[in-house]
């Protein structure tokens, strides 16, 4: 018994009703219900995680700001160290960074190269719903259960690292305060959810061009990296034109893009003071604000350099710009999903049988 195919480009006999979509709906539930399980236990051990250990963190969190109340009160230094070292694998947000592409890769780059592997498409695309309705039907559901999913996902993330982000924590002494930290900012906000839907769809486009599941799984990954490490590393600073100015005392969750020198209007040097500077100028050492543990604040260093003619300029994004660059990034990562599967659809319209 043969099965017969569609030239590519065409679909199947005009004459036929084109079956509901509401049936097509079902047949990809029956046919993806294992990796949409699979991804929501996934998302749902992690949520449970997330919550034990964001007990801990809040936990931590409220007594620091209780002991520290007093610059004098020596229970702070303790209290600080112990915040500081609650769930420290966590906290810098590399390691949920994997959740998203493993997400993409496990469930939209089987959704057609397992089709496609099997030869299991040739039997799917002579029934009377087309190949395009076909394709859409499977991956724009798939979509948006993940990026709502996803969604929800994002809330109990918003509540766990919110203690490292509110006001207080600067006083706490903490390595990352800025909204804008590289393992952080995708995960907050709609960030996590945007990032979700382009690591289906760029899955998805893989396994219809490589037609392997392992491998498309492979590329997915690969891809992922790439888009991530691009926007993270170069798009993302240029969102909206930085701030520049030679204020000293820009608050710490300030997300500083570059830092140089001038004197006189000319152009010095960048980055931090060099050594032979501070030994010509401040041969005591820097005088100025102390911060916590009795150790000079960063800025002492710039107002001693600046009593002798010296200028720190600085290039940086407010953290008042957080939302704005969530708006930013999350638009061009929705348009960028929709054109990846606009993509796979053209060439599943074109590939033949």
């Amino acid at each position: 018994m043969t099965t017969m195919s569609v030239p590519a480009g065409r679909e199947e006999d005009t004459s036929l009703r084109p079956l509901p979509w509401r049936r097509m709906g079902w047949v990809t539930w029956r046919q993806h219900r294992i990796p949409l399980v699979g991804a929501a236990l996934f998302l749902g051990a992690l949520a449970i995680a997330l919550w034990l250990a964001g007990r801990h963190v809040y936990s931590a969190h409220a007594a620091a700001v209780a002991a520290c109340q007093s610059a004098s009160s020596l229970s702070c230094p303790g209290a600080i160290i112990a915040f500081n070292g609650t769930n420290g694998f966590l906290s810098n947000g590399f390691i949920l960074q994997a959740v998203p592409p493993l997400i993409g890769a496990f469930v939209g780059a089987p959704v057609l190269a397992r089709e496609l592997e099997t030869g299991t498409f040739r039997y799917a695309w002579t029934q009377g719903f087309g190949r395009w309705r076909w394709t859409l039907a499977k991956l724009v559901p798939l979509a948006i259960t993940l990026a709502v999913a996803a969604g929800v996902f994002s809330l109990l993330l918003n509540w766990y690292y919110q203690p490292y982000f509110v006001a207080s924590n600067q006083t706490l002494s903490l390595t990352q305060t800025t909204p804008f930290f590289p393992g952080l900012f995708d995960l907050r906000g709609f960030g996590f959810a945007a990032w979700t839907l382009t690591a289906f769809a760029i899955g998805a486009l893989a396994g219809m061009l490589i037609r392997r599941v392992v491998p498309a799984i492979a590329a997915t990954l690969v891809a992922y990296a790439g888009l991530s490490f691009v926007a993270g590393g170069f798009l993302r600073q240029h969102y909206l034109a930085p701030v520049v100015t030679s204020n000293l005392n820009l608050p710490e969750s300030t997300w500083i893009l570059s830092q140089w020198w001038t004197k006189g209007g000319k152009f010095t040097f960048t980055g931090g003071p060099p050594l032979s500077l501070l030994t010509r100028f401040c041969p005591n050492g820097p005088q100025g604000p102390v911060g916590p543990f009795g150790k000079t604040k960063p800025v002492a260093l710039a107002e001693c350099l600046t009593s002798h003619g010296y200028t720190q300029w600085t290039s940086y994004q407010p953290t008042t710009r957080f939302w704005p660059f969530q708006w930013i990034e999350a638009g061009w990562l929705l348009a960028l999903s929709a054109l990846l599967i606009a993509a796979t659809v053209w060439l599943v319209r074109r590939q033949a049988a």
